[in-house]
């Protein structure tokens, strides 16, 4: 039982990592804050975090009622999501920011912390998939597995954006992009693997 929970632990946090990538994000979250002094930017950063940890964890603990509601199968939601996340990963691999993880029009100010920072950079649909993909046929303590988890990624992502002028000093924007490709890898392979659960449980 115990070695199922710390696989399933794994699991939710190399996913959760891959499509947040606090590492990746911080040149992002640099230059949408570029205009603002530390203090500015530490609280855009933290007032981004608990927005994208409020609107997952919402999800996670809704996410069952959601289904019931709008009648969505979870081999419906399954396929769907592992088609969403494979194109964000290729995306990622491609070194393209996904027309559904970022936003064209970026909004001036503070605005920046809740769009697009919070959504849907931080809790974009690929997390928010991510985070219902672990819970669909999960029991409480799954569910509260993916919440801890998901804090601990906000929490690193927090201290990313924090960091973030010493972070892209010290790794440089090569070993960034090399890390993102990495990542959009490991979430194109998840989405594969996700979408073809969905097929299995939908014949």
């Amino acid at each position: 039982m115990s070695d199922n929970l710390v696989a399933f632990s794994f699991s939710v946090f190399t996913g959760f990592f891959a499509i947040m990538n606090p590492i990746a994000n911080t040149p992002i979250f640099l230059g949408l804050v570029e205009a603002e002094n530390e203090q500015s930017r530490k609280k855009t950063a933290k007032t981004a975090s608990i927005t994208a940890f409020l609107i997952v964890v919402s999800f996670v603990i809704l996410g069952k009622y959601i289904f019931d509601l709008f009648g969505i199968t979870i081999p419906a939601f399954k396929l769907t999501g592992g088609l969403l996340l494979f194109y964000v990963g290729f995306d990622m691999l491609q070194s393209k920011k996904s027309r559904i993880h970022h936003q064209d029009q970026i909004p001036q100010g503070n605005d920046v912390a809740v769009s697009p920072l919070a959504i849907p950079i931080l809790a974009g649909p690929g997390t928010i998939v991510t985070a219902m993909n672990h819970v669909t046929d999960g029991n409480y303590i799954n569910m509260a597995i993916v919440i801890a988890i998901f804090a601990l990624m906000i929490f690193l992502t927090y201290l990313a954006f924090s960091f973030s002028n010493l972070i892209v000093k010290k790794l440089g924007h090569n070993l960034i992009t090399v890390v993102g490709k990495i990542m959009g890898l490991i979430l194109a392979i998840m989405g594969t693997g996700m979408a073809i659960e969905g097929i299995k449980l939908a014949f």
